[in-house]
């Protein structure tokens, strides 16, 4: 794993439970990729309270989910996430700029004295994940490790890379697909930065295989 420069690796959260931000409290469980940006532009305009409950809550109704597809089906994005299990919590989630916007949720379940991991979407795609369970929180360096590890049917290379890579390999230039694949955590605060630069590198590297052609 290549490693960037101001990003500490080293970091580990005490607890994938505690709440650090008035951000990340009432983020946490919503599933909707659109509802959690209005959520967080509410936030940080103090308009928090105008925001209605059903859109605040982690799961909106069917009534609700069905009209925000017929505005666009981007809306929808995240909002066919499997419900949160007993002592889960998401720690990080995959976004891709589809048609959907399908979201990767990353969670975390506290059994047995374990914290025990599994990685889902909208489509009940099987995720293999390792280590699929650890004594305490990952440290930032171990959680990109075990994010590039993720393996599924049909994908392969680093997970991080593969939405990405895929869209490649059917023709479509790296630099149009530069934002293609956002990874964002509460938890990690890193861990965007450190993709980023991941990202940043894999267009870069197509440049230099084109010769620089490989055009907006």
């Amino acid at each position: 794993m290549k490693k960037y420069e101001d990003i500490r690796y080293d970091f580990c959260p005490t607890s994938y439970w505690d709440d650090t931000s008035v951000e990340q409290a009432v983020l946490r469980g919503v599933k909707g990729k659109h509802r959690r940006r209005v959520l967080s532009k509410a936030l940080a305009e103090g308009k928090f309270e105008k925001v209605s409950e059903e859109i605040q809550s982690a799961e909106i109704s069917n009534e609700l989910r069905d009209r925000l597809g017929q505005i666009h089906p981007s809306l929808m994005g995240g909002e066919y996430l499997p419900s949160y299990g007993r002592e889960e919590t998401e720690i990080a989630r995959i976004e891709l700029e589809s048609t959907t916007s399908d979201v990767i949720s990353i969670r975390a379940r506290w059994e047995d004295g374990q914290i025990h991991y599994r990685v889902v979407d909208e489509y009940d795609t099987e995720f293999n994940c390792k280590p699929d369970r650890s004594d305490g929180p990952l440290s930032l360096a171990e959680f990109t490790r075990f994010i590039d590890a993720i393996s599924c049917p049909d994908l392969s290379g680093p997970f991080s890379l593969a939405y990405n890579q895929l869209n490649a390999d059917g023709g479509t230039k790296r630099r149009r697909l530069r934002h293609f694949t956002i990874i964002d955590s509460d938890v990690y605060v890193q861990l965007s930065g450190h993709f980023e630069s991941v990202f940043a590198d894999w267009v870069a590297e197509g440049d230099a295989e084109t010769g620089g052609d490989d055009d907006e």
